[in-house]
C-alpha cells in the first residue's frame, strides 16, 4: 500500500536541497523501523516519490512524500515513529492510505499557495493592496522565461489563480505549480515591481509555501492529502476487502 506523508520544512533545513532531503528520508524511514517496498534488481532502492521540489531557501507548510510500505500498525504509528527519527526543521503532520488508483504525489500537483514576507527595508515604495489590484486587471503579464532550449514568452496572468496583499509588507500567492506551467513566486513578484517602476531588491523575499493541491475530477482544487484514508480499516472498507 502506499501512504501520502505531509511535513513541514523549517529553520536552518530550508537550505538543504531536495536531493539531501530525499537521502534524509531514506535514513529516517529505516530509522523509524517502517516496514518499505523496495525496487528489485541488483540496486534496490526505497519506493518513494515527492510533490513539487521546494527551492533551497523556502520554507514549507505543505510538502508531501509517498512511500509504498509492505505494512503498517496505524498511521498516528507511522507519523510518531518518523518525527522521533527526524531532525529539527522537519516536521510530519500527517499520513494517510491512498486509493489504490491514485496519481503520485508529483504527478498530481496542480497549484501551490504562498505566503510572501519582504526583508526590512527591502519591501515596495508602491501601495501594495493598490499595485495587486491594478496588476490582476491586467488581461497578459508577459514576462521572458528562460529554459534550456533559449529564451521565451510566457504569459504569467494564466497561471495566477489567487493573489492578494495580506499587509503592508507581504502578500498571499496561489499559482500554478504543475509541471507544464509552473509559476515561481519571485517569478510574479518581480513582474508586478516592474509593473511600478521599481526592481526588486537582492535578497528580498521570504517565502512559504502554505500548501500544494492537486485538481478534483470537478476541477476544484484540493490540498495533496485530502484524498486518502487514516486506518488501515477505512482503506479496506472502501476497496472492498473488508472481512
Amino acid at each position: 500500500m502506499k501512504l501520502r506523508i505531509k511535513f513541514k520544512k523549517y529553520g536552518p533545513v530550508r537550505f538543504i536541497g531536495h536531493l539531501d532531503v530525499m537521502r534524509f528520508f531514506q535514513k529516517a524511514n529505516r530509522r523509524a523501523e517502517l516496514d518499505v517496498a523496495y525496487t528489485g534488481g541488483f540496486s534496490p532502492h526505497q519506493i518513494m516519490s515527492f510533490a513539487a521540489p521546494l527551492g533551497v531557501g523556502l520554507t514549507s507548510n505543505g510538502e508531501y512524500m509517498d512511500l509504498e510500505v509492505h505494512s503498517l500498525t496505524s498511521c498516528e504509528d507511522v507519523k510518531t515513529r518518523l518525527n522521533a527519527a527526524s531532525v529539527p526543521g522537519i516536521e510530519i503532520t500527517s499520513v494517510k492510505i491512498l486509493p489504490d488508483k491514485a496519481g503520485n504525489a508529483m504527478a498530481s500537483v496542480a497549484a501551490a499557495g504562498y505566503t510572501i514576507t519582504f526583508r526590512e527595508s527591502r519591501g515596495p515604495h508602491f501601495d501594495l493592496a493598490a499595485a495587486v489590484e491594478r496588476f490582476l486587471k491586467k488581461d497578459e503579464i508577459l514576462i521572458t522565461k528562460e529554459t534550456k532550449k533559449g529564451s521565451r514568452e510566457i504569459n504569467l496572468k494564466e497561471g495566477i489563480y489567487e493573489m492578494k496583499a495580506v499587509d503592508s509588507n507581504s502578500l498571499y500567492l496561489l499559482v500554478d505549480a504543475s509541471s507544464a506551467g509552473n509559476v515561481k513566486p519571485i517569478q510574479v513578484v518581480e513582474a508586478l515591481f516592474a509593473e511600478n517602476g521599481e526592481s526588486l531588491p537582492e535578497n528580498a523575499l521570504m517565502v512559504n509555501r502554505e500548501e500544494t493541491y492537486l485538481r478534483s475530477d470537478t476541477l476544484e482544487l484540493l490540498p495533496l492529502d485530502a484524498i486518502g484514508y487514516d486506518s488501515e480499516e477505512a482503506y479496506k472498507a472502501a476497496s472492498g476487502d473488508a472481512e
